[in-house]
Order: structure tokens, then C-alpha cells, then sequence
């Protein structure tokens, strides 16, 4: 299937320090694009790869489950320690769980984590039928362009398929048990209206997790795609402060090379 308009992967060869960023479930790398292209031009190596099932149609991703998302970003994680010298781990919602489990799991190879509106849990009375009705229900309505901004959309599925979810539902758990095992500096920002993630799950997260360089920044204009909302402009100029201020020899201010990032497939 081809690749919906703006969901293509996104990569850019800079300096040194680099980011791999995780866009959420249902959605795609479109959400995230202005924030690659932000930290690209501060001289920054990116990666914000299209997870698998995603991007085309919701039908494609009843096939995939939660292995093969973190699989995915498991590998750019690889290719970029190769490349760099640092590598931070960027995640909104899903993304934000997937981004803490690479830090969970990776150690010394995550130099810090940055989630927005980070996922912690699958809520609601429905997620306990999951089980059973995703063999009877293929889909329901979709999650994607909860942003307050007027005219923002998200590019992503309008239906969620039941046994996407249902992965879903067994990552976050899995997530939720190997907090503990992320240690690295944290920076996490929260909407303070969000119709997707409740607030909960952040504080879960902060309640978990062993780091002791944790900041927590209240988004007060955004819903949960924060990354395409009236708060992105901050959210992008905190996430390369906290990179800054970790790694010094990153390139400061607004890179003036010439070279642009790269849609990658089609």
C-alpha cells in the first residue's frame, strides 16, 4: 500500500548528537515532522522512522502487533549509536512508551528521554473486552487530531483496529513494569487537556521511573498532539535545551548548512 501523504520516515545527517523520535499509535511521522526538521537544523543527526502498519491504511495494521513497532525503533536506535556519539530517545504518546522502554532497555547507549503526553495504560471498562471483541469487532473510531490549534490535523487512521489495541493494551503493561529500569535524565511534557492520555499516565511514569534529572513541563494551550498544537514552538525549544545541556559539544543556535533531511520511501 502506498504511504499516506506526509506519513513518510524522515532522516537527516548532522552532527554527532543524535535524536531518534516515535511517533504515536494510529498516527504517523507527520506529527512529529516539524520537530525532526527543528533539531535537523540545529546541526542535530535525526531519525523518525514510520512504524510498521502504520502510515497506509488502519486494515494494515490489525497484521502487526507491539514487537514489531519496538522492533522498528529498536533498530534506528542501533543504527544511530553506530553513527553518533550521543543518542536521545523522543516519544509522543505510544511513542513516549516506546521511547522509555529503549531506555529501559538500551542503558548507557540513551543519553536522556524526551515524551509528550507520554501512554501508560489503555483505560477505560472496554479495555478489559478487548480480548474477546477484537475477534467480533475489527474496528472503532480513531484517536488522531485531538489538537486544539484550528486547522490542525494529524495525518493517521480514522478507525483503531481492536487487535492493534489489544498489543496495545500488553505493551503498556510490559512498559509500566520496566519503568524502574529507566535511569537516564528525563524531560517530560504534559498538556493539561488532553482527550487521549489522562494525566495519570504522566504521573505514573514520574512515579516509576529511577531517574534523579527529571523536569516536567505543563503544556497549558495543547491537546495530545502537542507536536502539531500552539505548544510545539516550546516543546521544541525545551527538548534541544535538555540536549544541550547534556551533551555541550552539540552544535548550538540554528545550523546554516545547506542540507535538508530526507523523506525516506513513498
Amino acid at each position: 500500500m502506498p504511504v499516506l501523504p506526509g506519513a513518510e520516515p524522515y532522516r537527516h545527517e548532522g552532527g554527532p548528537v543524535g535524536v531518534l523520535l516515535c511517533h504515536g499509535f494510529t498516527g504517523s511521522p507527520q506529527s512529529l515532522r516539524p520537530w525532526a526538521e527543528y533539531l535537523a537544523r540545529r546541526r542535530l543527526t535525526v531519525s523518525l522512522p514510520l512504524l510498521p502498519g502504520h502510515g497506509t491504511r488502519w486494515q494494515d495494521m490489525r497484521l502487526t502487533g507491539w514487537p514489531d513497532w519496538y522492533a522498528e525503533v529498536d533498530r534506528e536506535l542501533r543504527v544511530l549509536s553506530e553513527r553518533c556519539a550521543h543518542v536521545f530517545v523522543f516519544g509522543l504518546s505510544m511513542g513516549g512508551a516506546l521511547a522509555l522502554r529503549l531506555a529501559a532497555k538500551h542503558g548507557d547507549a540513551v543519553r536522556g528521554v524526551v515524551v509528550v503526553n507520554p501512554a501508560n495504560k489503555v483505560h477505560g471498562l472496554a479495555a478489559h473486552a478487548l480480548p474477546v471483541a477484537r475477534y467480533l469487532v475489527p474496528s472503532t473510531k480513531g484517536i488522531v487530531s485531538d489538537i486544539a490549534k484550528e486547522g490542525g490535523e494529524e495525518v493517521g487512521y480514522d478507525r483503531m483496529p481492536l487487535h492493534a489495541a489489544h498489543s496495545l493494551r500488553a505493551f503498556l503493561r510490559r512498559v509500566d513494569a520496566e519503568l524502574p529500569q529507566v535511569t537516564q535524565p528525563l524531560l517530560l511534557l504534559r498538556s493539561t487537556r488532553d482527550h487521549v492520555v489522562p494525566a495519570a499516565d504522566s504521573a505514573r511514569v514520574l512515579s516509576r521511573v529511577s531517574s534523579t534529572d527529571v523536569t516536567e513541563v505543563l503544556l497549558e494551550q495543547s491537546y495530545h498532539v502537542a507536536t502539531l498544537d500552539h505548544d510545539a514552538d516550546r516543546i521544541f525549544e525545551e527538548s534541544h535545551a535538555f540536549v544541550a545541556r547534556l551533551t555541550p559539544e552539540s552544535a548550538p543556535g540554528e545550523g546554516h548548512d545547506h542540507e535538508e533531511g530526507t523523506a525516506v520511501g513513498g
